[in-house]
């Protein structure tokens, strides 16, 4: 792709979130969801391949029906309460096919069948940004709007995604599809709280991101796309992969990790509001997601291939993406002991 026109599609991009985040009119922050959508689709399509023509056509269709019902919704609460701020969302059927619309965007069950689908026909680097960056507009909106929100419909959707997504990713061998189904899983988490405790969801979502990054950045540097190919991967770069294995286990939220952190306090708080059972269910879920982090902590530090493998290890690494790389992985593993200097934030 031109250098110019990857240069524009970055920026439109972060024009696009930044519209989105600091607007409180309701056409403004449709404004944004629609340019990140516009700027997004080329990146997907770059390849040229049928794969990722067909992922950036249905990307574009889920999201355009997505930003219909986030404009439908804001009409309808406009004609009905003359307000077009969006803190200020009330009626009962707008409050209802916003969360129908954010959980679309956000690839939330059951409106979850589009985000697989587009993570495999993208690039790894295209990927972490569907992953991450794209969430972030809608995981803002279901903030601003988190108290106008439809409790059940959220928490049924909350329950579900954490659990489908533990359950879909269990039969999958091509890891972009894997770390989607595990997006899906970290969204659950995220809209389970949401309604209780917003600053929540976004520090989970930081943290979530962070170590996305860690995992996409390090596969993206041993360019490992399936199983079979991580099996291999260790003979490049053998520090690489037991960081990776780290990574891993960090999004799986195990202690003493930094994935621990989020799941530890959203556990806490749906205690304090008396949710007992939700939180049980929800933890029992997350066991599901740690089964395939594990094979992939397993595919890519613990198998030895059945043949000698030919890789040369690559002492000579582009130095810009290791350092952020480094960062990135040390964050991810290791920010739990900093966790009351980052509660003191919340």
């Amino acid at each position: 792709m031109n250098p110019h026109a990857k240069l524009i599609f970055y920026t439109s991009l972060l024009l696009g979130t930044t519209i989105t985040i600091s607007s409180n009119h309701w056409m403004m922050a449709w404004t944004g969801l629609e340019i990140n959508t516009l700027a997004i689709i080329p990146l997907i399509a770059k390849s040229h391949h049928p794969r990722a023509i067909e992922a950036s056509i249905k990307y574009f269709l889920v999201q355009a029906a997505a930003s219909a019902l986030v404009l439908f919704s804001s009409t309808i609460n406009a004609w009905h309460t003359g307000q077009w701020d969006i803190t200020q969302l009330t009626h009962p059927t707008a409050c209802l096919l916003l969360t129908t619309a954010i959980a679309t965007k956000l690839g939330l069950v059951p409106f979850h069948f589009w985000f697989p689908e587009v993570l495999q026909g993208s690039t790894l680097t295209t990927a972490l940004l569907l992953s991450t960056m794209m969430k972030f507009p809608p995981i803002t909106i279901l903030f601003l709007t988190s108290h106008s929100l439809n409790p059940t419909l959220l928490t049924f959707m909350a329950i579900a995604s954490a659990g489908l997504g533990g359950w879909m990713g269990l039969n999958q061998t091509q890891i972009r599809k894997i770390l989607a189904f595990s997006s899906i899983s970290h969204l659950g988490w995220m809209a389970i709280i949401i309604l209780y405790n917003p600053k929540l969801t976004l520090l989970t979502f930081y943290l979530y991101s962070l170590m996305t990054a860690t995992v996409f950045l390090t596969l993206n540097t041993i360019k490992a796309t399936k199983l079979s190919t991580m099996m291999t991967s260790w003979t490049k770069m053998p520090m690489l992969n037991a960081t990776l294995m780290l990574a891993l286990l960090s999004l799986a939220g195990l202690p003493p990790l930094t994935g621990f952190l989020p799941k530890w306090l959203i556990i806490q708080e749906l205690t304090k509001q008396e949710l007992t059972s939700t939180a049980t269910i929800i933890a029992m879920l997350s066991l599901l997601g740690l089964f395939f982090y594990l094979r992939l902590a397993y595919y890519s530090t613990i198998t030895l291939p059945p043949n000698s493998t030919n890789h040369m290890k690559q002492w000579h690494t582009n130095k810009s993406t290791s350092t952020l790389l480094a960062i990135f992985t040390s964050l991810s593993i290791s920010l739990l002991p900093l966790s009351p200097m980052i509660l003191t934030t919340i």
